[in-house]
């Protein structure tokens, strides 16, 4: 045990892996259908191996914490910069009010119980499940006046009380928006979400690796005994069905295989491979003729493809709009996701720029298509660090400029300014994509592992302290992390029914999204039976980061003004 111990100890980078790996590990286990999550996990584990009095430099945590939020940025900039268009105003109104209110209630029990610097910052952190507060409010403390023993003491305290209020917060969360929210808009969940439901078409999220039995699309061969769609061209054949989207691809004329093109003309007997959903081929092939099996025919390249949208042309466009425009004959949308959210798709659904369309079709559509609507974004394992690099450097330069309020230096601090630099290389990336793309498996590393090395470094280094602090604190902080966490909520979904007059459900997925709580958003979904939540979720969560996030420097302004 000691040569364990003293290993440890003389390698701290081991303490800081197998943080990691039990933090994980607590993450992974679920009492019933609730978990601590790994970013608790992992500060629970770096609280116990943090009583070995493990030393890690804390260069470690600020590197680990600048990648995090320069990822952050990245990912929600295409959507933290549409919520300034006239379109989002609802939606980023309602998300000011909830972040201001999370603020003001933080500091105002904070103030009322007389809790210190740190705690406040914890209670904000936990209660309001945004644990950047925990490094840019550190920060903050880290340049106050006070003596390195006092600011080592506050800097300890902000983990206890992010503990405490995080498990309280996040649960009270998960089970009030979906159940107590429809109750304060006096409407039933499962009946607004299967009224908005029928007119919405998303595929059913599956496990990672298992994917649906069910055809999207499919191509089938018919052979034409119908009279009334004997010569005629394909582009008045495939404009016949008026509800339905149907493309001829393919033509076999007296036993020689023709690339179908609108001026071919369809004859008698004539073999035609026809690309439409599974349902119309089910509900309507026969009316063709009958289906025969014709392999030469049917041996027809398709491609599956995620297309960035950068053609602005295309912006504010619906999904029927376009579906009729040249290109996208012989092509079909299979998905469509926004800031890494898959968005219901209906008729009425709108394009914005970033937005990623997973396109289906043959092969020459799909890439005639991709020229039209932006960039294909092909699978690779490649991360452009070149462009990673300059964005945290560019970030941390301009979040080093400070202003002073009240004799007290506010500045962004270089973490911040990743932040903000990411959000700006994040929108540069959705409109200009051919350079500065992160693989999804990179972001997943920068994004998670980086904040939960963040949070095991800063367990392991406040270790020592936190049982003495969680028994001085405890109590109080599981009364006021449960009140803190439900008021702003509450306030945000009366203001956005009763004040913006926002649909219901849009309402429950944008505070889950200002809040930055995807599991409220997965638990509304869950209860309504309906993915139309989500279409409220991404602005305000990409706003509600940034907030959320900010606060954390203000928080300590407001509770050291006048000391």
């Amino acid at each position: 045990m000691d040569y364990f111990v003293q290993a440890l100890r003389n390698n701290p980078e081991l303490a800081v892996f197998l943080t990691l790996a039990i933090g994980f590990l607590i993450g992974r286990v679920k009492f019933g259908s609730f978990s601590l999550g790994i970013v608790v996990g992992t500060l629970l584990a770096g609280v116990l191996i943090g009583q070995l009095d493990i030393k890690v430099p804390a260069i470690v945590k600020t590197i680990f914490f600048d990648l995090f939020l320069f990822t952050t940025g990245y990912k929600v900039g295409p959507q933290f910069f549409r919520g300034l268009k006239r379109d989002a105003i609802p939606q980023m109104a309602l998300t000011v009010v909830l972040c201001v209110s999370c603020l003001l209630t933080a500091f105002g029990f904070a103030k009322l119980l007389g809790y210190d610097v740190g705690t406040a910052a914890g209670l904000l952190a936990g209660a309001f499940s945004e644990s950047t507060v925990i490094g840019t409010a550190g920060q903050a403390i880290q340049r106050l006046a006070n003596p390195d023993a006092e600011k080592t003491a506050l800097l300890n305290n902000i983990p206890v009380a992010y503990a405490v209020t995080y498990l309280i917060g996040t649960a009270s969360l998960v089970w009030f928006i979906p159940t107590i929210g429809p109750k304060l808009m006096r409407i039933n969940l499962r009946e607004e979400g299967a009224r908005m439901q029928a007119e919405i078409a998303v595929a059913a999220e599956l496990e990672p690796g298992v994917v649906s039995a069910t055809k999207f699309t499919d191509i089938r061969a018919y052979r034409v005994t119908n009279p009334d769609l004997v010569n005629k061209t394909v582009a008045e054949l495939e404009a016949l069905p008026k509800d339905i989207r149907v493309f001829i691809v393919r033509i076999r004329h007296r036993g020689e295989i023709i690339e179908s093109a609108p001026t071919s003309v369809i004859h008698q007997d004539d073999v035609v491979a026809v690309l439409a959903r599974q349902e119309v081929h089910v509900g309507r092939g026969s009316r063709i003729g009958p289906e025969v099996d014709d392999k030469a025919l049917l041996d027809i390249p398709v491609e599956s493809l995620d297309v960035v949208v950068t053609n602005r042309s295309l912006v504010g466009k619906t999904i029927v709009e376009l579906a009729r425009l040249e290109f996208a004959r012989g092509v079909f949308l299979r998905t469509l996701t926004r800031a890494g959210q898959e968005i219901p798709i209906s008729t009425m659904t709108r394009i914005d720029r970033g937005d990623v369309l997973h396109l289906i079709g043959t092969k020459p559509e799909v890439e005639r298509a991709v020229k039209e609507v932006g960039y294909p974004d092909r699978p690779t394992t490649t991360t452009d660090m070149v462009f990673v690099g300059t964005g945290i450097v560019l970030g941390g330069l301009i979040g080093l400029l400070s202003v002073t309020v009240a004799d007290i230096p506010l500045t962004l601090t270089a973490s911040g300014g990743a932040l903000i630099m990411g959000l700006v290389f994040g929108w540069l990336r959705s409109v200009y994509p051919f350079f500065g793309r992160i693989p999804e498996p990179a972001i997943w590393i920068f994004d998670t592992v980086g904040l939960c090395t963040f949070i095991g470094v800063v367990g392991l280094s406040a270790g020592p302290s936190f049982v003495s602090g969680l028994q001085k604190t405890g109590i109080s902080l599981v009364v006021v992390g449960f009140v803190s966490a439900l008021l702003p909520h509450t306030i945000g979904i009366l203001f956005g029914r009763y004040v913006l007059r926002m649909e219901p459900l849009i309402v429950l997925g944008a505070c889950a999204g200002a809040g930055t709580i995807t599991a409220a958003l997965r638990a509304v979904q869950d209860e309504a039976r309906s993915s139309v939540p989500a279409l409220g979720y991404t602005v305000p969560y990409a706003i509600g980061n940034i907030l959320l996030t900010a606060w954390g420097p203000v928080i300590v302004a407001l509770m050291t003004i006048g000391k």
